[in-house]
């Protein structure tokens, strides 16, 4: 009887030891990152929007606007991407609600003469260069000026954009930032370095936008030469 209990003991204990082994232990979960959550909202916008910016052009104006928003720079939700590696014959503006993850706005914009025909190759800060300036602005106050109410700005990266004030570099109605110019001239008006929307909708729009607000405006250039990303 001692040995049949004796054996009965060893049988069990080498059954325990030689049994697979489970893991118990509850595995932590995997934190999503900032890039997989800006390619979740970039999913997100483009189920509902035929064109989105380029995923280049997104990526960083999502997180210049996280890390310009930590620092008090801008106070709004809204973030107005241009994306200045498409044709100007393209709506290639973008207004974004943050909190509520959709397009408010998708319409065409003018880029400075000097800059590029169709497409916008050169950019400047100078004054009087005609051009384009890249990077991230902070959005101003509105002023009634020749072109009827429009919008200062204010560039927020020194050497890149920060002479936008100086230069006059606002955003405003504009009569060949439309369909039909494209149609007679095939391709977008150009403006002296501004901005430019639709006579139609820029009320709408730069009263929507006022009051430190975000606005990139992107090129690939962008990428060599950004002061507050790198």
């Amino acid at each position: 009887m001692v040995y049949n209990f004796f054996t009965s003991v060893l049988f069990l204990f080498f059954s325990y030891t030689n049994a697979p082994k489970t893991n118990t232990a509850i595995s932590a979960p995997v934190e999503k990152t900032a890039v997989t959550e800006t390619e979740s909202l970039y999913n997100a916008l483009s189920a509902h929007n035929a064109v989105m910016p380029t995923m280049q052009c997104f990526e960083k104006a999502v997180k210049g606007y996280n890390l310009l928003k930590t620092q008090g720079k801008i106070q709004r939700h809204l973030l107005t991407v241009i994306d200045f590696s498409r044709s100007s014959n393209t709506k290639r503006l973008w207004i974004i609600d943050m909190d509520m993850q959709s397009v408010v706005y998708n319409t065409l914009v003018a880029h400075g003469r000097n800059s590029g025909d169709e497409f916008a190759q050169s950019f400047s800060n100078t004054n009087s260069s005609n051009m384009s300036s890249l990077g991230f602005y902070a959005t101003g106050e509105l002023y009634n000026g020749k072109h009827g109410q429009s919008l200062k700005l204010d560039g927020l990266e020194n050497g890149l954009n920060s002479n936008a004030r100086s230069r006059g570099v606002v955003m405003h109605a504009a009569d060949y930032v439309s369909e039909t110019f494209i149609k007679l001239h095939h391709r977008l008006g150009r403006s002296q370095g501004c901005p430019a929307l639709p006579s139609a909708i820029t009320k709408e729009v730069i009263n929507l936008i006022k009051g430190k607000s975000c606005l990139f405006i992107y090129h690939p250039e962008y990428n060599r030469e950004s002061k507050i990303l790198s």
